[in-house]
């Protein structure tokens, strides 16, 4: 049986590593595949992206931005049917030297450990995404929208 909307997408959100990041790229529509960590405590997710890609310099110059994760298709029966979350919201930069970005930068090295040499980089920045709004499909039928606030009380990610 099926359970509660925010409960089963905070599960996939927090299984699931890897993302489609929608920015707004010269006035149009910029999807790109990107990793996400999950800011502990706070219901914001952490990415860290280089600034030589385009949504990178996106999210520099207007932070609204949306994530869509969803579970993998396994080339078997209708990919309609598969879970997936939309989140839109907004991507904040963590400045490097401060506490906040300490403790973000420690959690995604946790949960991507081959990251940390890219934390040496000086073109990446580190995000902190703050979703605002969810929209949940569970698969065909089974659709609901409610404030990403609610995601925050479900599962902590897998290490």
């Amino acid at each position: 049986m099926a359970g509660e909307p925010a409960a089963e997408a905070a599960r996939l959100l927090a299984d699931e590593r890897w993302a489609a990041l929608a920015t707004l790229h010269e006035g149009a529509p910029l999807a790109s595949m990107v990793a996400y960590a999950h800011e502990p405590g706070t219901g914001a997710l952490l990415l860290h992206l280089s600034g030589l890609s385009a949504h990178t310099r996106d999210l520099l110059e207007d932070p609204r931005a949306s994530l869509v994760v969803g579970r993998p298709d396994p080339g078997a029966g209708d990919p309609q049917t598969l879970p997936r979350l939309t989140l839109s919201g907004h991507a904040e930069v963590l400045e490097e030297g401060g506490e906040a970005h300490d403790r973000a930068r420690a959690a995604y090295i946790e949960r991507f450990p081959a990251a940390e040499t890219r934390f040496q980089l000086p073109d990446f920045v580190l995000f902190r995404f703050v979703p605002e709004d969810a929209r949940w499909v569970g698969g065909l039928g089974r659709a609901a929208r409610f404030p990403a606030a609610r995601l925050r009380d479900d599962p902590a990610p897998r290490a």
